[in-house]
């Protein structure tokens, strides 16, 4: 699996780099991408996220500084996936990305499904195997299928 025209960062960490596909997207200092993720092009990680195992990180998703993201979380950039359009086979030109903003400092649990079009608040915590439909504000637990508020973040001001 390639690592192919991405913007790399200092002292960033794929350990199995034989078990990635990287590609066009871009991925800043102190990051560490684990085994068969998926980055797609024009997706932007920032400094000190961790990407666990077996995630994928759709075109049009922006990741910014101190996130962590769960193993197998999987990230939705088109809200009306299609495979043909009159007849034949879709191809980019017959859709628009949808885009996607996790805020500094967020988690986001294991198994977790983030759909397009929605911003998770800075510091907010996604609970394991979440499906997110809508904004998740800034400092909220959040879990659930569709995802739902829980509580505030210990800690927090």
């Amino acid at each position: 699996m390639p690592i192919t025209d991405c913007k790399i960062g200092d002292n960033v960490r794929v350990p199995q780099k034989d078990l990635v596909n990287l590609y066009g997207c871009e991925i800043n200092d102190n990051s560490k991408v684990g085994a068969f993720v998926e980055i797609q092009k024009n997706a932007k990680i920032g400094k000190n996220v961790k990407v666990s195992s077996h995630t994928f990180i759709c075109e049009g998703v922006t990741i910014e500084d101190e996130v962590f993201i769960g193993h197998n979380v999987n990230f939705i950039n088109d809200k009306y996936p299609r495979s043909a359009v009159e007849g034949r086979l879709q191809t980019e030109e017959d859709w628009a990305v949808v885009p996607t903003l996790v805020k500094r400092g967020s988690s986001i649990g294991t198994g977790s499904v983030i759909m397009c079009g929605i911003t998770v608040g800075e510091n907010a915590v996604i609970g394991a195997g979440s499906v997110v439909t809508r904004d998740v504000p800034a400092g909220e637990v959040w879990l659930g299928s569709p995802a739902h508020f829980t509580k505030k973040v210990k800690g927090l001001a």
